[in-house]
């Protein structure tokens, strides 16, 4: 296990390189720069500037450089540990990140639990119950949960929230809390009003995992060493938990690598329609605007997590599955 995990962490510096030139490069690849979504905003505002000033921020900026010389001052920023500066902001990135950082991974957590306290039941539940009331009830939601997008519902229970209570439930604190600094009494606001994005941050996985959960444990319900457990006398949920589950739930830790950096991101729509304060309204901003560095930044960090969960999907598999343990 130990060889397994170094081997995977050497290759991790190799990964990040090459997503670092590809992310670079998109985020290079539309038309025009900063300063050209600069110039557009302050036209649009009525103001302009000389043309000694333009050339003067370009140098500012570094945009009078080729591709490779911007690549290359990124990446001595990043060996540094150092994120760059945002264009637009005019403050490190790593600054604006972090701001945003605690409310990420917190509703990032409660999402992901919601997702696996749910989906991991529920499976198990419809597929030892296969054809029941409560069976066809979980399909049909799964069904529906598959097929709203989120920001779709997040719309739907912002107005029926507006509509009918009326309540706002947009952002994740109550007003007199958003610029509060940390408190017993700011965390309790936070928990009051996290639940409701997480629950449709969450709420396409959850149907998703609860339906790839149901069909795993139906296929392994029917295999011989099932049949010859139960004709040994083993107690039905006994069996069904220690052999079954564990196997069943091999294709749901694998999502793990792809699911992680889905959650950090906050689903970029759902954020910016609740008016969450975590990183995906700021990605968006800084693709709109072209802050290469600021875009380039917030997309590594979502390789990274992307590594980083698909190296802790291995782990667990292995951890999981002794079949694995013996390939490796």
């Amino acid at each position: 296990m130990l060889r397994f995990i170094v081997q995977r962490l050497l290759i991790l510096p190799f990964l990040l390189l090459l997503f670092s030139i590809i992310v670079f490069w998109l985020v290079q690849a539309p038309p025009g720069d900063f300063l050209t979504s600069y110039l557009a905003n302050l036209a649009s505002s009525g103001s302009s500037i000389s043309i000694e000033q333009v050339e003067a921020l370009k140098r500012q900026f570094g945009l009078d450089q080729p591709f490779y010389i911007q690549y290359l001052r990124w990446m001595e920023s990043l060996a540094k540990g150092d994120l760059g500066l945002s264009l637009e902001y005019q403050r490190p990135n790593a600054e604006l990140i972090g701001e945003r950082l605690v409310l990420t991974i917190a509703l990032a957590l409660f999402a992901f639990a919601i997702t696996w306290i749910i989906a991991i039941p529920a499976g198990i539940y419809s597929a030892t119950h296969q054809n029941s009331l409560l069976d066809y009830f979980f399909t049909v939601l799964n069904y529906i949960g598959v097929a709203i997008p989120n920001f779709m519902l997040a719309l739907v229970l912002m107005w029926i929230a507006f509509a009918y209570f009326g309540i706002s439930i947009t952002g994740l604190f109550s007003p007199e809390y958003v610029q509060a600094p940390w408190s017993l009494e700011r965390v309790v606001d936070l928990l009051k009003h996290i639940w409701l994005p997480a629950l449709v941050l969450g709420i396409a996985g959850t149907a998703r995992l609860t339906r790839v959960m149901r069909a795993n444990l139906l296929d392994e319900l029917n295999k011989p060493y099932v049949i010859t457990a139960r004709a040994k006398g083993l107690s039905e949920w006994k069996l069904v938990l220690k052999y079954p589950v564990r196997l069943a739930i091999n294709p749901l830790v694998s999502t793990i690598g792809w699911y992680l950096p889905q959650l950090f991101s906050g689903s970029l729509i759902v954020a910016t329609v609740m008016n969450l304060p975590n990183i995906g309204p700021l990605l968006l901003r800084a693709l709109t605007q072209q802050d290469m560095y600021l875009a380039g930044s917030i997309l590594l960090i979502y390789c990274f997590l992307t590594i980083i969960g698909t190296l802790l999907s291995d782990i667990l598999l292995a951890l999981l599955d002794p079949r694995i343990r013996m390939e490796e």
